[in-house]
């Protein structure tokens, strides 16, 4: 049985892309980073993925977005990847490309969804005083961020707040938590609920 193949998309700095490298990545191994797609070309995440030996790509939306959403689409099925990750990609994915991937696709979102989907949640979390923040890695569908959870992990906040000193520890649960959602999707221990459309059962278990 050969590598569980990932694909990781990026329109930045590329430290949860860093985290999935240092943690999942093993060329010829079980979990395999065949590919980083970049929707910007100074994004420093493709050196990151250089430096590893990782193939990359750059997308940029020149005209239509559904004409990017294609040429990607078609550059991902060219690297034959299993899963696609969203790790940091602040572009919008149209509907045909969701579909062509279907779950497939996962995304890192700094809240505990459905809590504060899309852009801002931690400061919109701060600005309602909201007494815990969090983590979830979830399954993309066509809605924002309302795809299946497949790990959450919570952080308390206390206040007077700092964003950066929040985003700070966002990250470093980002990159635990993504990791570990690729490792047990890899291993096929995230499967569809039967009894709850829309939800997925995780075996976390050791």
């Amino acid at each position: 049985m050969g590598a569980f193949r990932v694909a990781v998309l990026i329109s930045g700095a590329g430290t949860n892309l860093q985290a999935l490298l240092d943690q999942v990545h093993s060329p010829g191994g079980p979990i395999e980073v065949v590919g980083v797609a970049s929707s910007r070309p100074d994004a420093a995440g493709l050196e990151r993925a250089a430096r590893a030996g990782v193939e990359t790509a750059v997308f940029e939306i020149e005209g239509e977005r559904s004409e990017r959403d294609r040429a990607l689409g078609d550059w991902l099925e060219a690297c034959e990847v299993d899963l696609v990750v969203l790790a940091g990609f602040m572009e919008l994915l149209g509907p045909d490309f969701i579909g062509r991937f279907a779950g497939r696709i996962v995304n890192v979102h700094p809240s505990l969804l459905p809590a504060f989907p899309g852009l801002r949640a931690i400061e919109r979390a701060v600005e309602q005083r909201v007494g815990a923040i969090g983590v979830t890695v979830h399954f993309v569908d066509e809605g924002m961020d309302s795809g299946a959870i497949v790990l959450q992990e919570p952080l308390e906040l206390s206040y007077p707040a700092r964003i950066a000193e929040i985003e700070e520890r966002v990250h470093g649960v980002e990159h635990r938590l993504l990791p570990r959602a690729v490792r047990l999707i890899a291993a096929g221990r995230v499967r569809p609920d039967p009894a709850n459309p829309g939800a997925v059962l995780v075996d976390d278990g050791d």
